[in-house]
């Protein structure tokens, strides 16, 4: 039977107070699968549903306060560009509801898109314009006077430092700049809620971290960010709060600190000996407040909740084992170790 989208309810908030930036309701997405796209007995991906199609999306409820930086983490496939793409008014859902500034998705998908900013996973401007000329065509898109959009894309072109390349097509610039270029066509027309889709993939180092600073100067100056990413250490440098996702299905939300501190495992605590830990290891079982331990070569590796009591345990078996230590290296609990937790299976 073909599900219906519900009726939007009314907010309960009272009236002074401003409707969150975002807000869903057991949203839901289902994919039809394609014929010929699954071969004989493999499993379909994120999840068959009873009906024979895929789902994208399971009773997904979030909140997004204004001016929040907000992460979707997940691996391919795990239904965060279906998410961003309901939200944006790109993909119709198969039920539940979802509203931006208050406003619904569905049912006001024309006022929605005035609210939004949108930088796609791939960057899709017009490459027969020039850069000025992809900037004055959006703004025209909303509306906005060319004398103001002019103005407005002058100083954002200068704000985001690719003004000399106003003048140039878009294949001329580098990677890092037409990613620039895609946050500015994004906020000409000063939106609410700027929503940013794997914005990292495919750039150099040098470039993720330049549009790391972008968005956290963005972020400082009020703007609400909803990004996407498969990256755990972007998530946990940039967003307030993270949302794990994964086959569709919510799994954790918090902010990425709390997160981490439910990571099974603690603190992993490496040294680096003189020669085979072997021995070592064996004998920092004993090691206080240490949980699990193994070594792989000189590499002496123990994982305990209580990192400060274990590390001198650690230091004493070594010594007691005939060995030196050269190096020691901790790493505190990781949205990668909690994700593993939760999957059984790595994130990337």
């Amino acid at each position: 039977m073909t599900e219906t989208l519900t009726t939007p309810v009314t907010t309960t908030a009272a009236a002074s107070e401003p409707p969150p930036a975002i807000r869903t309701r057991k949203l839901r997405k289902v994919y039809p699968v394609p014929a010929g796209a699954r071969r004989p007995g493999a499993p379909a991906s994120p999840a068959p549903s009873p009906a024979g199609g895929i789902v994208a999306l399971e009773a997904l409820d979030l909140e997004v306060g204004d001016g929040e930086f907000f992460g979707l983490l997940g691996p391919n496939g795990a239904g965060k560009t279906t998410t961003i793409g309901i939200l944006t008014t790109r993909v119709r859902p198969t039920s539940g509801q979802a509203w931006v500034a208050g406003i619904d998705v569905v049912g006001q998908d024309v006022v929605v898109r005035h609210h939004i900013g949108v930088v796609p996973q791939r960057a899709n401007p017009d490459r027969a314009l020039t850069v000025r000329e992809n900037l004055l065509f959006h703004a025209a898109y909303f509306g906005i006077a060319r004398s103001v959009a002019e103005a407005r894309a002058e100083e954002l072109l200068q704000t985001f430092d690719i003004a000399d390349r106003a003048g140039a097509k878009v294949d001329q610039l580098s990677g890092g700049q037409q990613q620039r270029l895609m946050v500015v066509r994004a906020l000409m027309h000063d939106p609410r809620v700027l929503f940013l889709d794997e914005p990292t993939v495919g750039l150099d180092p040098q470039s993720r971290l330049a549009l790391w600073d972008i968005l956290r100067g963005l972020h400082a100056k009020g703007h609400t960010i909803v990004m996407s990413t498969h990256y755990m250490e972007e998530a946990d440098q940039l967003c307030q709060r993270v949302a794990i996702i994964d086959r569709g299905l919510l799994l954790a939300l918090d902010a990425p600190a709390q997160l981490k501190a439910r990571a099974p495992g603690g603190t992993l605590i490496e040294l680096t000996l003189d020669a085979d830990a072997t021995a070592a290891a064996e004998a920092a079982g004993a090691a206080p407040g240490v949980t699990k331990v193994e070594s792989a070569g000189p590499r002496l590796r123990a994982w305990t909740p209580r990192a400060g009591e274990s590390v001198a345990g650690l230091i004493r078996a070594a010594e007691q084992s005939g060995r030196e230590v050269r190096d020691i290296h901790l790493a505190p609990p990781s949205l990668e170790t909690l994700f593993i937790s939760l999957t059984g299976r790595k994130l990337g």
